[in-house]
């Protein structure tokens, strides 16, 4: 089984991770979608209002797997079995971030890092950006999937 971690914090779940998502769907047999718990970082959401985005946008594809981790990504692709990372990138600055850590990801542990370039109608999306429209009071709808319209 080709199974692939799709991490993030998902604060919010964009359209733009959800295009990631899925066209990944059609590369893998399961997409696990790992929500990193990181106790430093301040949250919009939490943590049961991230895992209730993403279980509800995908609840009626069964290839999905909503999962919480700590730690290193690569020890929970150890943990659950992935031998793929998934990710997407928006831009030449995102393609930096993520090559340095898919070389690091590389060096610790033997999972390979697959890169899906977000469409071009959803590259500007972020969750950063979204965080502030919502923050701002602005219209964020068309930014995110149905479930996240709180």
């Amino acid at each position: 089984m080709k199974r692939a971690v799709f991490p993030g914090s998902f604060d919010p779940l964009t359209l733009g991770h959800y295009d990631i998502i899925e066209r990944g769907l059609k590369l893998f047999d399961e997409i696990i979608l790992a929500i990193g718990v990181n106790a430093d970082k301040k949250y919009m959401f939490t943590l049961e209002q991230r895992e209730t985005f993403l279980k509800e946008s995908f609840k009626d594809e069964p290839k999905i797997k909503v999962m919480t981790y700590k730690g290193l990504t690569v020890d929970f692709c150890n943990e659950t079995d992935s031998a793929f990372i998934l990710r997407g990138l928006r831009n030449p600055g995102d393609f930096e971030f993520e090559k340095a850590i898919a070389h690091t990801n590389r060096k610790l542990s033997q999972i390979e890092t697959v890169f899906l370039l977000t469409s071009s109608g959803k590259s500007y999306i972020s969750s950063s950006i979204v965080r502030d429209v919502i923050r701002n009071g602005g219209d964020y709808t068309g930014l995110v999937p149905d479930a996240v319209r709180i």
